[in-house]
């Protein structure tokens, strides 16, 4: 499988099929494209804060992608004329040739509307299973069950935040590394602006102190495989 990183939190994976994770390309300073140059299958999306929900709606209506996430952000995706697969903690939902599995995160979600805001309700991380296993956590800080779902799913790849503020910071992000137990782990969610700040290489010295993981640190529009 190759993984792409796109900035802040947005991934292409192409494995099985073509899927793209929280696409926020436009007013994201980091981008390393647009979004009407991305071409999908599947779209994934941990919650329904801008920064994660992003151009899903465009890209999603574009390409005819299906979108795949909690059943409430779904429904209202469906609403946006937007084809959904909307459901729920516990067990897979199979879209296309690739496995989907929405696992617990700690954190809000909400959209923003024109004039409206609402809430999108909990946000999640999920597990894709597309010819390789890919650990997406979203936006989350570290809690004790990740040990769970490294135990479950056996993630090759863990994509973890380490900006703090909003999300883990370096210091939780090696913690969660380390229960999760994945062999590769990429930071992301960090130096989009000030507040999330971070040194990269920070995080990769606590990895290696806490746990057997690679870190590997992507820039923007830079790819590996898994």
């Amino acid at each position: 499988m190759k993984v792409t990183w796109l900035g802040h939190s947005a991934f292409l994976l192409e494995g099985k099929d073509r899927i793209l994770i929280d696409p926020y390309l436009t007013g994201n300073p980091t981008a390393c494209t647009s979004a009407d140059k991305l071409d999908a299958d599947i779209i994934c999306v941990t919650h329904g804060h801008g920064d994660h929900l992003g151009d899903t709606v465009d890209i999603a209506r574009r390409t005819g992608a299906t979108v795949a996430c909690i059943l409430e952000l779904g429904i209202w995706l469906e609403k946006c004329g937007v084809k959904s697969v909307g459901f729920n903690l516990g067990g897979p939902a199979t879209v296309r040739n690739t496995k989907i599995t929405l696992v617990p995160a700690f954190h809000s979600s909400s959209i923003g509307a024109p004039g409206l805001e609402f809430s999108a309700a909990m946000a999640v991380g999920i597990v894709v299973d597309s010819g390789k296993v890919v650990y997406h956590a979203g936006d989350t800080c570290v809690f004790s069950d990740m040990e769970l779902i490294g135990s479950m799913y056996r993630p090759d790849l863990a994509l973890l935040p380490i900006g703090g503020f909003f999300t883990m910071d370096p210091a939780q992000a090696a913690m969660a590394a380390k229960l999760l137990k994945s062999k590769k782990v990429v930071p992301m969610h960090y130096n989009t602006w000030d507040p999330i700040k971070q040194d990269p290489k920070e995080f990769e010295r606590l990895v290696k102190k806490e746990s057997k993981a690679k870190v590997v640190i992507l820039k923007p529009g830079e790819s590996m495989e898994v």
